[in-house]
């Protein structure tokens, strides 16, 4: 299948272009420099130079494929307003063709949660928010055979998250630790790279027109949990818990949960700990950035 493939130079992307070229898959990914297509050319894909907010050369090239995979935002104030360009120009390149069309959303847009599945409702958090409208409207689609994925926390290959985590703030002395806010009990749901990349080939492939799915392997362990296998990682002494004048000022209220996705489980990796991590712990690694 001919793909063209938006972020395949960042952290999810990047996976995503292993296991289309390793699936046999004929890749076209969108760069934004010279430099970023060297990069996809040396995975064995045809690097496109351009803007996400261009729509008519987006336009085209989804025209010319026989599918796309969209991961690429640009993280910062303009993502709606490109994003939406990006959406639309695909949908319109695609429409009537029944072809593939993956675009990437986040699960935090179902707000906090015990037992949150692909039937729960969205409570999105005002700064995402933007992404709801527009997941609809992929959704809702005609004629395009159109999946939405929600990843969940992504860790694996020394990357992702839990690279903050391992550079935020640490105590003095002689047993310095990583400091976590809070208590830390709040649950976060969490999918290994390679298992998530998996996932968006098989939507690709496979999904039924108008899918939705968490890309989550089941697991969610405690922030505090998280921050002390980071910081054993990084070989640091166990977490701190930092205090604030609020916090000592009166009770601690109870912990809210994160989103924590209960799916059917999907992928082969052990848990969401980095000194556990089979493929890699947190640390400086060779990945490929947007």
């Amino acid at each position: 299948m001919r793909v063209l493939l938006t972020g395949g130079t960042g952290y999810i992307g990047a996976a995503v272009l292993d296991r289309l070229i390793s699936g046999g898959h004929q890749v076209t990914a969108l760069v934004r420099s010279a430099e970023k297509a060297e990069l996809v050319r040396a995975e064995r894909a045809e690097p496109a130079v351009a803007d996400l907010a261009d729509g008519h050369t987006l336009e085209e090239l989804a025209t010319a494929s026989d599918g796309v995979i969209h991961l690429a935002s640009p993280g910062d104030e303009t993502s709606a307003t490109v994003d939406e360009v990006a959406v639309t120009s695909f949908l319109h390149a695609l429409r009537n063709t029944d072809r593939p069309f993956v675009h990437t959303t986040g699960v935090w847009l179902h707000g906090s949660g015990s037992a949150i599945t692909e039937s729960s409702g969205m409570n999105a958090p005002r700064l995402t928010a933007w992404r709801a409208p527009l997941d609809k409207l992929v959704r809702d689609a005609q004629s395009v055979r159109t999946s939405v994925i929600a990843p969940a926390v992504v860790y694996g290959h020394g990357g992702g998250l839990l690279n903050l985590v391992a550079a935020g703030p640490r105590t003095t002395g002689s047993t310095p630790a990583l400091t976590m806010i809070g208590s830390g009990d709040q649950h976060w749901s969490t999918v290994h790279v390679d298992d998530l990349a998996e996932l968006y080939v098989l939507a690709l492939e496979k999904a039924p027109a108008g899918s939705y799915f968490i890309g989550a392997s089941g697991r969610n362990p405690t922030v505090r949990e998280i921050t002390e296998a980071v910081s054993r990682s990084v070989g640091l002494a166990r977490t701190r818990r930092a205090r604030t004048r609020r916090a000592d000022a009166r009770p601690a209220r109870p912990a809210r949960r994160g989103p924590s996705p209960r799916p059917a489980g999907f992928g082969r990796h052990g848990p969401a700990c980095p000194g556990s991590d089979p493929r890699g712990t947190v640390g400086p690694r060779r990945h490929r950035t947007y």
